[in-house]
């Protein structure tokens, strides 16, 4: 199993790893999750795959995605878009509320966004423990090589199980709220404690 970030930079180097991410979460958001999202050429993308975010895999030595996480810096500008949760909360996304924080979205290049963040449901049982430590290690990793201190992320609800066995810190930020296919939070997790 290999742990790749990619980013506009570096992307040539990897062959078919970037479109295979892209394809990857289709498979999980439009094909497993049935969310509403756009697509072209069998890939899943949005307004924010943007050359400011970074694109974290997590693969086989062929290019199998197993996983996967974007990154995307909450300085992030894009026409009308910043980054989704703040884009949410001032109302420019339909699809969700504009409720999900308790305050108001930051805006501050030590803080980043993670989104899309996914595992496919036929990764094989025997390695997904293995997949959730190398996703952890390598959000943490890039993160802090890119300065950030904290991250936001719209997680399932039942977060603080399953954070604290990852070694994250975290916190709610915003209140739990139904989404599409169940309850989501915002979160903050702080990575100062990741420093080294």
């Amino acid at each position: 199993m290999q742990t790749t970030v990619l980013s506009f930079e570096n992307l040539h180097n990897h062959g078919e790893l970037f479109a295979n991410l892209f394809r990857a979460r289709k498979q999980s958001f439009i094909v497993e999750k049935r969310w509403n999202l756009p697509e072209a050429l069998d890939m899943e993308y949005d307004q924010y795959d943007t050359p400011a975010s970074r694109w974290i895999a997590i693969h086989d030595d062929v290019g199998q995605v197993y996983a996967g996480i974007r990154l995307t810096p909450t300085i992030a500008r894009c026409g009308i878009y910043s980054y989704m949760i703040r884009d949410a909360q001032r109302g420019l996304l339909t699809s969700l509320p504009t409720d999900l924080l308790y305050d108001a979205a930051p805006v501050d290049p030590q803080c980043w966004e993670c989104t899309r963040v996914f595992v496919l449901h036929n990764t094989p049982q025997l390695i997904r423990r293995r997949v959730h430590a190398f996703m952890v290690e390598a959000m943490v990793k890039s993160a802090r090589e890119q300065g950030a201190s904290q991250l936001i992320a719209i997680t399932p609800a039942n977060w603080p199980r399953w954070y604290g066995r990852c070694g994250l810190d975290a916190k709610g930020i915003g209140p739990v709220i139904f989404i599409d296919d169940g309850d989501y939070q915002c979160v903050q997790i702080d990575l100062t404690n990741k420093m080294h």
